[in-house]
């Protein structure tokens, strides 16, 4: 793995840094093909129940690096976008864990994942416009789906940044930290969710990511052969046997 994404496990947590603090964290070419490894990683390992990505130096990340831009480096992967999950986000969820700034394709990264935890001083924003260009990774067909139309329009139109206390009240984070703890924030709620099934933990992002797309009675017809596979899992029958055992339950992914 590439020096400018260190990727850990904890427990059954991966934690993904983009490691450029001298860049801000801006993703070039080298990020983008880190991240979407260890993406990879995430889905194809069964002892791994979710991700969380964050960034080092106090900033979660500036965006695209504009000097690879300007050199001719393309920082995008076919069919996967800027950082490898913009387009094509993991299987398994993903919490992204923000300190300092979350701007333009960094903004588009945290709105790619599930969950969001954000230092109380985090800022968040998609100042494309002011560079007379457009948040095409994402940002402008995910914001809408985070917050009020007409206060997703304002942020993206004007290019203004949104703080983190807003960005809360407004639902687009989840959790607020006190400055330099998002990281363990987002641990901490990543704990709430390990101890779960990980068939069930997958299913269930991946119903909830398409539901908003179905009416409710497709819903019922789309979901039923991804609830058979669970039914019909090791995991389900463990789950009841430990309930019935009084016992915390063994989970195998299978």
């Amino acid at each position: 793995m590439a020096d400018s994404v260190l990727v850990e496990q904890a427990d059954s947590v991966l934690v993904i840094s983009i490691n450029r603090p001298e860049a801000r964290n801006a993703v070039n070419r080298e990020v983008t093909d880190a991240v979407a490894a260890a993406v990879d990683e995430l889905d194809e390992r069964p002892d791994l129940t979710l991700g969380v990505i964050t960034g080092t130096g106090g900033t979660f990340c500036a965006g695209m690096d504009l000097k690879a831009f300007l050199a001719g480096e393309d920082v995008t992967l076919p069919g996967r976008g800027i950082a490898g999950i913009v387009q094509r986000p993991p299987r398994k969820p993903l919490i992204a864990a923000v300190e300092g700034w979350a701007l333009a394709a960094g903004c588009e990264i945290a709105l790619t994942c599930d969950l969001i935890v954000a230092a109380e001083d985090a800022r968040f924003g998609l100042p494309e416009v002011k560079r007379g260009l457009v948040a095409g990774a994402g940002g402008l067909l995910r914001l809408p789906r985070w917050l009020p139309p007409a206060i997703a329009k304002q942020l993206a139109l004007t290019g203004e940044p949104m703080s983190a206390v807003d960005a809360h009240r407004f639902g687009l984070v989840n959790e607020l930290a006190p400055p330099g703890h998002a990281l363990a924030a987002a641990l901490e709620l990543a704990r709430r969710i390990t101890p779960n099934g990980p068939l069930a933990v997958q299913v269930t992002k991946q119903i909830l990511d398409n539901a908003t797309d179905w009416t409710i009675e497709e819903g019922f017809v789309k979901q039923g052969p991804l609830l058979d596979r669970i039914l019909a899992s090791e995991d389900a029958r463990e789950g009841a046997t430990a309930f019935a055992e009084k016992r915390s339950p063994v989970w195998t992914g299978r």
